[in-house]
């Protein structure tokens, strides 16, 4: 006889369950590198938030898995969502069954913890027809062929010769054992725009959590200067550059175009079939760039169940009433940014 489906909560500390809970991750086809159980370690321990990841059990067998964690913030807004920081998310499951009774407990732990909205970041098709649903963001995923120089062709020709640019500059990329030029490039980059950093602990907190699951690469022009890093995420067959920073010196040596190129040609060596560039939203640079290389958007099912709001949250950079703080956070002096931006980008998910 069959036993009752059962939901539960993987607990930080529980290292065997963890490895039961990835394991699923692994073999399931919807299922991102967002879905891993070590979100849960990173995300409690580098912003203090709470999470709520639950998987869904039956014979000691798990069939579903939906990390959440809740974001509480006075200027923000109050949210649970699957998962903050992460561009993937909501549920991967074996069957309809456990899919269902996963999202039952989803709301039950949103509405019991007082959330403004529950939401899910989805790769795929949307759940839920009638809940409300962001349209703002899309994701450029694109294989990678087997061959190098062919690679190289796939890419369109005015972007092509900026990568050529690049090689002809003498530039050079290396793997980084730590975070110490990645987090100088990329705080000084979303300072210029206008953006507070994430703390540079939560970056060291990625490559501890993950491994070799995740890397830094960074390039140098031909006197060692840094111009140019990545820090990318490894899953299955997949690369996914997710966090990147520039210096202002990377633009006229086509440091960026280089850096893409090399990250895709290491991939290509490894035998990878997909670069993932990530989320974008639509009508910005980094959604033309991914463009230029050739990438086609495919529009990420966003949904919302809200509980305490009339609308779906604008907590970004497009919504007008955070302009003027834009600007003025572009004033502020870099070690004054770098200080004060971990407390606000934590609430921001």
């Amino acid at each position: 006889m069959t036993s009752p489906l059962r939901i539960a909560r993987l607990a930080a500390q529980d290292q065997a369950l963890s490895a039961r809970w990835d394991a699923f991750v692994l073999a399931h086809p919807q299922a991102t590198f967002f879905h891993r159980s070590g979100w849960l370690r990173v995300i409690e321990r580098s912003f203090g938030h709470r999470g709520f990841f639950l998987y869904a059990e039956r014979d000691g067998v798990i069939e579903g898995v939906l990390p959440l964690a809740e974001v509480k913030s006075r200027l923000f807004g109050h949210s649970v969502a699957s998962l903050p920081f992460a561009v993937y998310g909501g549920v991967a499951a074996l069957n309809d069954e456990a899919a269902a009774a996963l999202e039952v407990e989803a709301e039950k732990i949103a509405r019991g913890q007082g959330a403004e909205h529950l939401e899910y970041r989805n790769l795929g098709a949307t759940r839920h027809a009638d809940w409300p649903r962001q349209d703002l963001y899309v994701t450029f995923r694109k294989e990678i062929l087997p061959d190098e120089e062919a690679n190289m062709l796939a890419i369109p020709r005015k972007q092509r010769a900026m990568v050529r640019k690049g090689i002809k500059n003498e530039l050079k990329a290396e793997v980084d054992a730590g975070v110490d030029r990645f987090f100088d490039l990329y705080a000084d980059n979303v300072h210029r725009h206008g953006t507070p950093a994430m703390p540079k602990k939560y970056f060291q907190a990625l490559l501890d959590e993950f491994g070799a699951d995740a890397e830094v690469l960074t390039v140098t022009g031909p006197d060692g200067k840094p111009l140019s890093s990545v820090l990318s995420f490894y899953f299955r067959d997949e690369v996914l550059p997710y966090y990147a920073g520039d210096d202002e010196a990377a633009r006229d040596l086509a440091a960026n175009d280089f850096k893409y190129w090399e990250l895709m040609r290491r991939a290509c060596a490894r035998g990878l079939k997909v670069f993932d560039y990530g989320r974008s939203k639509q009508g910005t640079g980094s959604f033309s760039f991914k463009k230029n290389w050739g990438f086609e958007p495919q529009p990420l099912s966003y949904e919302y169940r809200l509980f305490k709001r009339d609308a779906i949250p604008q907590n970004n950079p497009n919504n007008p009433k955070y302009q003027l703080l834009i600007k003025t956070w572009r004033k502020l002096p870099i070690g004054v940014a770098n200080w004060l931006g971990p407390f606000i980008v934590k609430n921001l998910g």
